[in-house]
């Protein structure tokens, strides 16, 4: 059975998309949470519906993970606040649209430090938390680190580092009863595309692209991918580690 009742849950990237229906949906499964992300506004938002749906004020830890500082404080004001970390959703990222010819350094180095170095960061620092407790760690990575796609190089590099830190750290965690998984949505219904740089009608096109590249013929919900962390994140899912889960209506199934 998935359930979460007092589980202290960090959810990073809580403002909006995967990160915002994670929080929700562990607030009605009773989690005590910590939300961070960079717009405030947005993130006071998720907070509310969160305080709606369980009488539960979450406590907001806002910032760039990219910051180092920040990192430490979210760290320090969750641990502080309510006394141990039990789960850290790893969602916070960006996407990139480039090619090898197109893409700068300094858009690679922003994307990654975004992507992989501050969720190594956060991990890192919640390791000695999430030990006391016997915890875990849930990164949300994306089928791209399985299949690669033209045109995001950048992303589908950073999400394919993602997958394999996953595996390793859940290698040298599991000795401390610490699981460490991942899930890699597919085409997922959220404003990550187009805050990539997709007009309209580019990301309308994408939508469409999934009727032929998901095996079940459509894009995924938010809803569906917050499911998939909250099982891995629950008890249901004690003898699970190391697993990169995709969540994709069977496109890492495909054929290129």
């Amino acid at each position: 059975m998935v359930a979460l009742l007092g589980k202290v849950c960090l959810v990073t990237g809580a403002s909006s998309g995967i990160g915002a229906g994670t929080a929700f949906l562990f607030s009605r499964l009773d989690a005590r949470l910590a939300l961070n992300g960079r717009n405030l506004e947005k993130l006071q938002e998720t907070a509310q519906r969160c305080e709606e749906a369980s009488g539960k004020k979450p406590l907001l830890v806002p910032g760039d993970l990219t910051d180092e500082a920040v990192v430490q404080q979210i760290v320090k004001k969750t641990v502080e606040h309510y006394g141990q970390l039990d789960v850290l959703v790893n969602n916070s990222g960006m996407l990139s649209i480039g090619t090898l010819e197109n893409t700068t350094l300094q858009d690679y180095d922003r994307l990654m430090n975004t992507n992989v170095r501050s969720l190594l960061h956060l991990s890192q620092l919640c390791i000695p938390h999430l030990v006391k407790t016997k915890g875990n760690i849930v990164n949300v990575s994306s089928v791209v680190g399985m299949r690669s796609i033209p045109g995001a190089l950048a992303y589908c590099i950073s999400k394919s580092a993602v997958d394999h830190l996953t595996r390793c750290v859940s290698l040298e965690l599991g000795g401390k009863q610490v699981r460490v998984n991942a899930v890699c949505p597919g085409l997922i219904i959220t404003e990550l595309q187009k805050r990539a740089g997709l007009n309209e009608e580019q990301y309308q096109k994408m939508l469409e692209s999934a009727q032929r590249s998901h095996a079940l013929g459509r894009v995924g919900t938010v809803e569906e991918v917050a499911q998939a962390i909250a099982f891995l994140a629950s008890d249901a899912a004690s003898f699970i580690t190391g697993v990169t889960l995709p969540v994709d209506g069977g496109r890492h199934a495909m054929s290129p």
